[in-house]
Protein backbone atom coordinates (compact mmCIF):
# COMPACT_ATOMS: atom_id res chain seq x y z
CA UNK A 1 0.00 0.00 0.00
CA UNK A 2 1.53 3.30 -0.78
CA UNK A 3 2.68 5.57 1.53
CA UNK A 4 0.10 7.66 3.57
CA UNK A 5 -2.81 5.76 2.30
CA UNK A 6 -4.79 3.84 5.03
CA UNK A 7 -6.44 1.17 3.97
CA UNK A 8 -10.44 1.55 3.18
CA UNK A 9 -11.25 -1.79 5.54
CA UNK A 10 -9.06 0.07 8.25
CA UNK A 11 -10.90 3.43 8.92
CA UNK A 12 -13.61 4.35 10.94
CA UNK A 13 -16.64 4.92 9.51
CA UNK A 14 -16.10 8.61 10.72
CA UNK A 15 -13.76 9.12 8.97
CA UNK A 16 -14.45 7.36 5.56
CA UNK A 17 -15.23 8.85 2.38
CA UNK A 18 -18.75 8.34 1.22
CA UNK A 19 -18.48 8.25 -2.58
CA UNK A 20 -17.46 4.46 -4.24
CA UNK A 21 -15.92 6.25 -6.72
CA UNK A 22 -13.40 8.27 -5.12
CA UNK A 23 -12.00 5.62 -2.86
CA UNK A 24 -10.88 3.03 -5.62
CA UNK A 25 -7.45 4.18 -4.73
CA UNK A 26 -8.21 2.87 -1.08
CA UNK A 27 -8.07 -0.73 -1.75
CA UNK A 28 -6.10 -2.86 -0.03
CA UNK A 29 -2.69 -4.55 -2.39
CA UNK A 30 -3.51 -7.55 -1.35
CA UNK A 31 -6.94 -8.43 -3.38
CA UNK A 32 -6.84 -12.02 -2.58
CA UNK A 33 -6.68 -13.09 1.15
CA UNK A 34 -10.22 -13.42 2.68
CA UNK A 35 -10.53 -12.19 6.50
CA UNK A 36 -9.82 -14.57 9.08
CA UNK A 37 -12.65 -15.63 11.93
CA UNK A 38 -15.73 -14.42 10.08
CA UNK A 39 -18.62 -14.82 12.33
CA UNK A 40 -21.33 -17.17 9.99
CA UNK A 41 -24.08 -15.84 11.68
CA UNK A 42 -25.73 -13.33 9.15
CA UNK A 43 -28.59 -12.46 11.22
CA UNK A 44 -25.88 -10.94 14.38
CA UNK A 45 -23.92 -9.13 11.32
CA UNK A 46 -26.37 -7.16 9.28
CA UNK A 47 -26.30 -3.80 10.62
CA UNK A 48 -28.90 -1.44 9.75
CA UNK A 49 -30.54 -4.18 7.85
CA UNK A 50 -31.24 -6.80 10.74
CA UNK A 51 -34.83 -5.26 11.76
CA UNK A 52 -35.47 -6.21 7.75
CA UNK A 53 -35.20 -9.82 7.67
CA UNK A 54 -37.95 -11.85 7.82
CA UNK A 55 -41.77 -12.07 6.04
CA UNK A 56 -43.19 -9.05 5.57
CA UNK A 57 -46.68 -8.04 4.37
CA UNK A 58 -47.98 -4.47 3.69
CA UNK A 59 -51.52 -3.76 2.55
CA UNK A 60 -51.43 0.06 1.86
CA UNK A 61 -49.27 0.27 -1.14
CA UNK A 62 -49.53 3.49 -3.31
CA UNK A 63 -47.61 3.51 -6.81
CA UNK A 64 -47.70 6.39 -8.98
CA UNK A 65 -47.09 4.99 -12.31
CA UNK A 66 -46.94 7.01 -15.88
CA UNK A 67 -49.78 6.27 -18.44
CA UNK A 68 -50.69 8.23 -21.54
CA UNK A 69 -53.06 10.37 -20.02
CA UNK A 70 -50.75 11.05 -17.15
CA UNK A 71 -50.17 10.05 -13.58
CA UNK A 72 -52.05 7.65 -12.26
CA UNK A 73 -52.36 6.45 -8.52
CA UNK A 74 -52.88 2.52 -8.18
CA UNK A 75 -53.24 0.59 -4.69
CA UNK A 76 -51.26 -2.67 -3.80
CA UNK A 77 -50.44 -5.52 -1.25
CA UNK A 78 -47.20 -6.43 -1.17
CA UNK A 79 -45.23 -9.38 0.40
CA UNK A 80 -41.70 -9.65 0.52
CA UNK A 81 -39.40 -12.48 2.20
CA UNK A 82 -36.08 -11.22 3.31
CA UNK A 83 -33.87 -14.24 4.30
CA UNK A 84 -30.33 -14.21 5.79
CA UNK A 85 -27.55 -15.58 3.52
CA UNK A 86 -24.05 -17.21 4.33
CA UNK A 87 -20.76 -14.66 4.66
CA UNK A 88 -20.09 -13.53 0.99
CA UNK A 89 -16.16 -12.53 0.70
CA UNK A 90 -14.64 -10.92 -2.27
CA UNK A 91 -10.83 -11.43 -1.15
CA UNK A 92 -10.41 -9.25 1.55
CA UNK A 93 -14.22 -7.50 1.20
CA UNK A 94 -16.72 -8.87 3.18
CA UNK A 95 -20.96 -9.13 2.92
CA UNK A 96 -23.28 -10.11 4.93
CA UNK A 97 -26.86 -9.97 3.43
CA UNK A 98 -30.41 -10.88 2.64
CA UNK A 99 -32.09 -12.72 -0.62
CA UNK A 100 -35.49 -11.26 -1.25
CA UNK A 101 -38.42 -12.00 -3.07
CA UNK A 102 -41.00 -9.28 -3.27
CA UNK A 103 -44.54 -10.24 -5.00
CA UNK A 104 -47.03 -7.64 -5.59
CA UNK A 105 -50.93 -7.67 -6.10
CA UNK A 106 -53.69 -5.25 -6.75
CA UNK A 107 -55.98 -5.39 -3.60
CA UNK A 108 -58.54 -8.41 -3.94
CA UNK A 109 -56.51 -9.64 -7.09
CA UNK A 110 -54.48 -12.80 -7.54
CA UNK A 111 -52.61 -11.46 -11.11
CA UNK A 112 -49.18 -10.56 -10.30
CA UNK A 113 -49.21 -6.85 -10.34
CA UNK A 114 -45.63 -6.70 -9.76
CA UNK A 115 -42.29 -8.93 -9.16
CA UNK A 116 -39.17 -8.59 -7.92
CA UNK A 117 -35.68 -10.27 -6.60
CA UNK A 118 -32.46 -9.48 -4.76
CA UNK A 119 -29.95 -8.79 -2.21
CA UNK A 120 -30.00 -6.27 0.38
CA UNK A 121 -25.69 -6.62 1.50
CA UNK A 122 -24.14 -5.02 4.36
CA UNK A 123 -20.38 -4.29 4.19
CA UNK A 124 -19.66 -3.73 7.96
CA UNK A 125 -15.86 -2.36 7.10
CA UNK A 126 -17.25 0.88 5.25
CA UNK A 127 -20.36 1.19 6.38
CA UNK A 128 -21.97 0.63 2.83
CA UNK A 129 -25.14 -0.78 2.08
CA UNK A 130 -26.15 -1.98 -1.58
CA UNK A 131 -29.44 -2.79 -2.90
CA UNK A 132 -30.07 -5.24 -6.23
CA UNK A 133 -33.33 -5.48 -7.91
CA UNK A 134 -34.36 -7.38 -11.22
CA UNK A 135 -37.57 -7.63 -12.55
CA UNK A 136 -39.14 -9.54 -15.17
CA UNK A 137 -39.65 -6.70 -17.57
CA UNK A 138 -35.87 -7.11 -18.25
CA UNK A 139 -34.68 -4.26 -16.60
CA UNK A 140 -31.92 -4.67 -13.32
CA UNK A 141 -30.24 -1.92 -10.79
CA UNK A 142 -28.01 -1.71 -8.23
CA UNK A 143 -28.11 1.16 -5.61
CA UNK A 144 -25.80 2.01 -3.08
CA UNK A 145 -25.36 4.21 0.00
CA UNK A 146 -24.11 4.20 3.53
CA UNK A 147 -25.10 3.72 7.22
CA UNK A 148 -24.31 3.96 11.12
CA UNK A 149 -25.33 -0.12 12.07
CA UNK A 150 -27.36 0.92 14.08
CA UNK A 151 -29.08 3.39 11.24
CA UNK A 152 -33.14 3.68 11.78
CA UNK A 153 -33.16 5.58 7.96
CA UNK A 154 -30.76 5.36 5.24
CA UNK A 155 -31.20 6.39 1.28
CA UNK A 156 -29.78 4.20 -1.47
CA UNK A 157 -29.23 5.72 -4.82
CA UNK A 158 -28.50 4.17 -8.40
CA UNK A 159 -27.65 6.06 -11.20
CA UNK A 160 -28.27 5.49 -15.14
CA UNK A 161 -24.35 6.72 -15.97
CA UNK A 162 -22.46 5.26 -13.26
CA UNK A 163 -20.13 2.97 -13.77
CA UNK A 164 -20.16 1.38 -10.80
CA UNK A 165 -24.04 1.75 -8.75
CA UNK A 166 -26.30 1.67 -11.95
CA UNK A 167 -29.47 0.86 -14.07
CA UNK A 168 -29.66 -1.33 -17.63
CA UNK A 169 -32.73 -1.93 -19.45
CA UNK A 170 -33.57 -3.88 -22.08
CA UNK A 171 -33.63 -2.37 -25.64
CA UNK A 172 -37.32 -1.33 -25.60
CA UNK A 173 -37.60 0.23 -22.02
CA UNK A 174 -34.80 2.50 -23.04
CA UNK A 175 -36.29 3.49 -25.68
CA UNK A 176 -39.38 4.36 -24.38
CA UNK A 177 -38.90 4.98 -20.87
CA UNK A 178 -35.46 5.91 -20.18
CA UNK A 179 -34.47 5.01 -16.42
CA UNK A 180 -31.78 7.50 -15.21
CA UNK A 181 -32.20 7.44 -11.23
CA UNK A 182 -33.86 5.02 -8.97
CA UNK A 183 -33.80 6.46 -5.28
CA UNK A 184 -35.06 3.64 -2.06
CA UNK A 185 -35.89 5.80 1.39
CA UNK A 186 -35.56 3.21 4.36
CA UNK A 187 -37.00 3.91 7.30
CA UNK A 188 -37.11 1.88 10.62
CA UNK A 189 -39.87 1.93 12.65
CA UNK A 190 -39.81 1.55 16.57
CA UNK A 191 -42.91 -0.61 16.85
CA UNK A 192 -41.52 -3.27 14.57
CA UNK A 193 -42.73 -2.12 11.38
CA UNK A 194 -40.37 -0.41 8.44
CA UNK A 195 -41.67 1.15 5.23
CA UNK A 196 -40.12 2.38 2.29
CA UNK A 197 -40.30 5.15 -0.47
CA UNK A 198 -39.29 4.95 -3.98
CA UNK A 199 -38.35 7.19 -7.01
CA UNK A 200 -37.34 5.76 -10.21
CA UNK A 201 -36.80 9.14 -12.45
CA UNK A 202 -37.26 8.43 -16.19
CA UNK A 203 -37.14 9.89 -19.62
CA UNK A 204 -40.61 9.04 -21.59
CA UNK A 205 -40.35 9.28 -24.98
CA UNK A 206 -42.34 12.16 -26.16
CA UNK A 207 -42.22 13.79 -22.74
CA UNK A 208 -40.37 17.00 -22.24
CA UNK A 209 -39.67 16.57 -18.29
CA UNK A 210 -38.76 13.90 -16.15
CA UNK A 211 -41.18 11.35 -14.91
CA UNK A 212 -41.11 10.26 -11.13
CA UNK A 213 -42.37 7.19 -10.21
CA UNK A 214 -43.18 6.51 -6.52
CA UNK A 215 -43.88 3.52 -4.74
CA UNK A 216 -44.10 3.27 -0.92
CA UNK A 217 -45.65 0.90 1.61
CA UNK A 218 -45.55 0.36 5.30
CA UNK A 219 -44.32 -3.56 6.70
CA UNK A 220 -45.89 -5.92 9.07
CA UNK A 221 -44.03 -8.99 10.20
CA UNK A 222 -45.35 -12.08 9.76
CA UNK A 223 -43.04 -14.56 10.11
CA UNK A 224 -39.69 -14.73 11.55
CA UNK A 225 -36.35 -15.42 9.42
CA UNK A 226 -34.52 -18.76 8.83
CA UNK A 227 -31.15 -18.84 10.07
CA UNK A 228 -28.45 -18.88 7.14
CA UNK A 229 -27.32 -22.33 6.28
CA UNK A 230 -23.64 -22.16 8.12
CA UNK A 231 -25.48 -20.70 11.17
CA UNK A 232 -27.90 -23.63 11.78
Amino acid sequence: MPRGTVSLYNRSLHDRIFSFDDIMSDFPTDIFTEPSGIDVNTLANLGPLRPMAGVWEGRRGLDVKPKADGPRKQAFVERIELQPIDPVTNGPQLFYGLRYHTHITKPEQVKTYHEQVGYWLWEPATGTVIHTLAIPRGQIAMASGTASADAKHFELVARRESEHFGIRSNPFLDHAFHTVEFRIKVTINDDGTWGYEEDTVMMIRGQPDPFHHTDRNLLAKVAEPTPNPLAR
